[in-house]
């Protein structure tokens, strides 16, 4: 009698375990190439244009503002600057999160990354939130100009994560799309 209820037992444990697999996500589903695919165009043409960071971190509107005599618009404008500022570092932030889980699961099954590239990646994963964290602190506590060479080391590592999530998700993009963004696409006739 106890060999059957250690069969039923043994038994009903490798039934459980193969339900928990079977039940599984694939770690390399296609909701995690989306969420990465979307990350990735988030960061590239939403959050890192040179153009934009410049703008939300540029000294030359703090001097303007400063030049004015209302004390309140000046106050004004650097809680809104700072606010705008922690909001952009956020969003850089929540999307390099999001690339990172595409790159820790899904991407292994896709891209044929060097350990080199992967470990590089690593570091510059780490270093990247990081810089989001210290950057944070820094606005927080004394204000969106505070820090301007974390903002640029901070958009460089960020533009190199792009960079190689891009050729890990290059599978994705239609040749046509790939060749429009080479320059190399020519109108029809």
């Amino acid at each position: 009698m106890i060999q059957l209820v250690l069969y039923l037992l043994v038994g009903s444990l490798l039934l459980l375990s193969l339900t928990s697999l079977a039940a599984r996500r694939a770690e390399g589903g296609s909701s995690a190439l989306v969420q990465a695919r979307r990350a990735l165009d988030t960061l590239q043409v939403g959050l890192l244009p040179a153009d934009l960071v410049a703008r939300v971190f540029d000294r030359a509107d703090l001097d303007y503002v400063q030049a004015q005599p209302s004390a309140e618009v000046r106050q004004l404008f650097i809680e809104e600057r700072k606010r705008v500022a922690l909001l952009w570092v956020s969003r850089v932030r929540k999307q390099v999160l999001s690339l990172r889980k595409f790159h820790l699961g899904a991407s292994r099954f896709y891209a044929e990354l060097r350990l080199a590239t992967e470990l590089s990646l690593a570091l510059d994963f780490a270093c990247l939130l990081l810089a989001c964290r210290v950057l944070q602190a820094f606005i927080y506590l004394r204000g969106p100009y505070a820090a301007p060479r974390i903002v640029g080391s901070m958009a460089a590592t960020a533009t190199r994560v792009c960079d190689v999530s891009q050729k890990s998700l290059a599978f994705l993009t239609p040749a046509y799309a790939a060749r429009v963004a080479d320059g190399a696409a020519r109108p029809a006739r």
